[in-house]
């Protein structure tokens, strides 16, 4: 996701968001680093779908599985990964592009952590109104500044 936004001051801020495949170390989530893997939950998930499978195929045939046991089924299956997808963290980046008055506006760049695809929309949303206003990031949200 990029956007390009001129702030009030004139100045061109693009706000890129890209969504992270490992959580990133955060301090206040340290007791919560260390964890099982992925193993138990593929392992679950294999297990699951071969339970599935063989109700589906090892049953008599004067059994009628009605369509709506199927797509229940179904639905808890692709349940727990659907979930894993959208509450992804995605890491916010607002940054000036560099200019011709780098003396009087030096170049900035502000970072963040968003967890979930669509609150990382409404917080890029938001961050855009606030430096179309204000001139930059909102010093309360999400975006802290970096060196």
């Amino acid at each position: 996701m990029n956007k390009m936004v001129r702030g009030a001051d004139g100045r061109m801020w693009s706000i890129q968001g890209e969504m992270e495949w490992t959580h990133p170390l955060q301090l206040d989530e340290f007791e919560h680093d260390v964890s099982g893997g992925r193993g138990p939950g593929i392992l679950l998930s294999i297990v699951l779908g071969v339970l599935v499978l063989i109700l589906l195929l090892w049953q008599p045939p004067e059994v009628i599985v009605p369509a709506w046991l199927i797509l229940a089924l179904f639905l808890v299956l692709i349940f727990f990964p659907a979930r894993w997808v959208l509450r992804r963290p995605w890491t916010l980046v607002a940054e000036t592009r560099p200019g011709a008055d780098d003396e009087e506006h030096p170049q900035e760049r502000w970072v963040g952590v968003v967890r979930g695809v669509f609150l990382v929309r409404q917080e890029a949303a938001k961050m855009a109104r606030h430096i179309e206003v204000y001139s930059e990031p909102d010093q309360d949200g999400t975006l802290q500044p970096v060196d």
